[in-house]
């Protein structure tokens, strides 16, 4: 089956999250995805490991799809090399900042000077039009200068979130970005310099929040697991486990009432609008909360499905695993890989009716198709035979 990327080349030299997921959303539509990094591999391929070989989680997940090729890109054999990869490719993807990409000789006018028609993706912390472009920052730096951490918690107990929403929301903006820009490559012939920014991207999650602040609407405090925004919604606890149940909107609200046996809430005027129960909610969770502590999780599940109340289970990640929602079955398929008996790894969160590969390939070993990808490219078998015995690939 022909897929939608079927065609292009992509050389990835993102780290982490935000560029390397990026190019994985992009193998899913087929491309050809080229994951480049030096002969001892990259730090980000050795965080959280859980193969025999010490393959990380974090890479496992972004880098499902590509091939694998080894570079000592800072000396001058390297540089050639690149040079000789970007004429043929159409993409590039990296996440330095600013002045690392010109040291790694990946910036744009750098790449366009090459070939002029080139795609850069690249995301950085702070952005190139921010008087902090060169800092360097992860998920968490997002989180913090955006006030999503302020006003996470309770009280001045704040904190940030366990897993990374801001690096893969960046990722999704460089795929979406990316997928533009190729369209316009079609569309005009020209190039383009994609940029994303981890707190542009955290900005963006809290906007709404922000011109609250700025208009003096409300000034925002943090109010732990409760919505100020609407209620009941909240974190609850069962008899045996924990759920997080959200009303918001008047039916729901009505249906909510009636479901705790309090229909006289209806008609009280401090929960006539969702502004209202957002900002007396802490009686509202309270009420809840005495309800359903005398039920199982299990039936309180059920009755707020029978009301239509959005509603899920708190679960550990073990319960995740192999509890009775089967997830893994439905979102992460097990995936082969060696040194290990198989991995759940999440699909690609948007599904296509076509044009995706069926079964995006495993990720790659560090340089498994170095030579593959050296002969696709042009080099011929003495040139790859030199490159390897210089130590350059």
């Amino acid at each position: 089956m022909t897929t939608i990327l079927d065609g292009i080349r992509v050389l990835d030299f993102g780290r982490w999250i935000a560029g390397p997921y990026c190019a994985h959303l992009l193998a899913h539509l087929g491309a050809d995805v080229i994951r480049v990094e030096r002969p001892k591999g990259e730090d980000d391929r050795f965080l959280m490991p859980v193969t025999e070989h010490g393959e990380g989680a974090q890479y496992l997940q972004c880098n499902g799809g590509k091939r694998s090729l080894t570079l000592e890109m800072t000396s001058p054999e390297g540089r050639a090399v690149i040079r000789r990869l970007v004429e043929q490719a159409d993409v590039v993807i990296a996440n330095y900042s600013p002045g690392a990409l010109k040291h790694f000789g990946l910036d744009y006018e750098t790449l366009r000077a090459i070939k002029d028609d080139i795609i850069l993706t690249t995301a950085s912390a702070y952005s190139t039009e921010s008087p902090y472009a060169d800092r360097i920052g992860f998920d968490g730096v997002g989180q913090a200068v955006s006030g999503a951490i302020w006003l996470t918690g309770e009280g001045d107990n704040h904190y940030r979130s366990a897993t990374a929403p801001i690096d893969f929301s960046t990722s999704l903006s460089c795929a979406y970005g990316t997928l533009a820009a190729i369209i316009n490559k079609m569309k005009t012939g020209k190039g383009t310099h994609v940029q994303a920014s981890l707190v542009g991207t955290s900005l963006n999650i809290t906007n709404q929040i922000l011109m609250e602040e700025a208009s003096g609407a409300n000034h925002r405090v943090p109010t732990g697991n409760r919505s100020p925004m609407s209620g009941p919604s909240d974190v609850f606890r069962a008899r045996d486990g924990m759920f997080i149940m959200q009303v918001i909107g008047q039916k729901v609200f009505q249906r909510w009432a009636k479901m705790v046996g309090r229909p006289d809430l209806i008609t009280n005027p401090l929960y006539a609008t969702d502004i209202l129960r957002g900002k007396n909610g802490e009686e509202l969770s309270r009420i809840m909360q005495d309800w359903s502590a005398k039920l199982t999780r299990e039936d309180c599940m059920r009755l707020l499905a029978e009301n239509s109340i959005g509603s899920g289970p708190v679960l550990t990640p073990a319960e995740v695993i192999g509890g009775e929602m089967d997830l893994v079955r439905t979102f992460m398929p097990t995936v082969p890989f060696p040194g290990s008996e198989g991995l759940p790894i999440a699909r690609p969160p948007a599904h296509l009716s076509n044009g995706t590969r069926d079964q995006m390939s495993r990720p790659p070993l560090l340089g498994e198709h170095t030579a593959a990808v050296l002969q696709d490219y042009g080099f011929n078998a003495e040139e790859i035979a030199r490159l390897r015995a210089g130590g350059t690939v």
